[in-house]
């Protein structure tokens, strides 16, 4: 076990584009999509220990320890390995709950992969992969760390390069429950499929746009002010939206007239996950493989 007091990111991911290609018998939706990471997120600092014990701080409101997927993930690698260690775990809460940027399944990751190195426990990538599903259909991709093509209900995953543009994401004060978006009647379900290739040429989209534009006003509003500057859109089912830029000083210059009551913050697109970089130097201090 490393006992020393590590920090670890936890980024934020944006769906490049979203499109829903059938529905299957069982209710659950056929997509395509690339997940791609950004160099902005939440922080974690964790330091292992010998008590079997997992603490969090600080607590969130209205969130019970138990149903903290950080929690739930550092007990569900004990649990996989057998592993009697325990972890205090403190999280920097940057990115937003229901923003759509992938907030607590990077944190159900950032612990596994985390954990795994420091309690030395010698899973493989699919392995974490295998118990992040369980947390969350988004959690493997952020354990495996890199920009990712995936398609049926998001099960099928791989590698992609896009280009790593930079962004200006916004979040609009709202909060959307995906389970909205997905049982709307007139929600796109029959966009059809395309090969990757022709997808990285093709202008983006999202099917949920449309939905969420029409049942949220202010994600409307946010996106027509954006579209004025750059190509935007929505990220997954989430409220925020985000517009593309080939150069920091093009994002950040829109940022800047942004009105004062939106969250937003600039940030680059990572096709390697600022998890991996981290876990990397960790292993290299410690001239360490696991």
């Amino acid at each position: 076990m490393i006992r020393e007091t590590t920090h670890w990111p936890s980024p934020a991911k944006l769906n490049l584009f979203l499109y829903i290609t059938g529905r299957r018998a069982n209710g659950y939706h056929e997509l395509q999509t690339i997940f791609q990471f950004l160099d902005h997120g939440d922080d974690l600092t964790i330091t292992a220990n010998d008590s079997g014990d997992i603490t969090l701080t600080p607590e969130i409101p209205g969130v019970a320890l138990e149903e903290n997927l950080i929690w739930r993930a550092a007990v569900a690698l004990q649990q996989f390995t057998g592993c009697q260690f325990g972890a205090d775990i403190q999280l920097n809460k940057i990115l937003p709950m229901g923003g759509g940027i992938g907030g607590g399944s990077s944190n159900a990751a950032t612990v596994l992969v985390a954990l795994n190195y420091l309690w030395q426990t010698n899973c493989s990538e699919d392995q974490l992969a295998e118990i992040g599903l369980k947390l969350g259909a988004d959690v493997p991709v952020f354990v495996r760390g890199h920009a990712a093509f995936a398609e049926g209900v998001g099960e099928e995953i791989s590698k992609v390069e896009p280009e790593e543009k930079w962004y200006l994401v916004v979040r609009p004060n709202v909060s959307i429950a995906t389970v909205d978006i997905f049982t709307h009647p007139d929600l796109t379900r029959n966009t059809p499929k395309r090969p990757l290739s022709v997808l990285l040429k093709s202008d983006y989209g999202n099917d949920c746009e449309k939905i969420v534009r029409l049942l949220y006003p202010e994600v409307d509003k946010q996106l027509s002010w954006l579209l004025q500057y750059a190509p935007s859109r929505l990220t997954g089912t989430g409220s925020c939206v985000f517009a593309e830029f080939s150069s920091e000083n093009g994002a950040r210059n829109v940022l800047e007239q942004l009105p004062d009551n939106v969250t937003a913050f600039v940030a680059k697109g990572n096709n390697i996950s600022p998890l991996y970089r981290t876990l990397a130097n960790y292993r290299l201090a410690h001239n360490t493989s696991i």
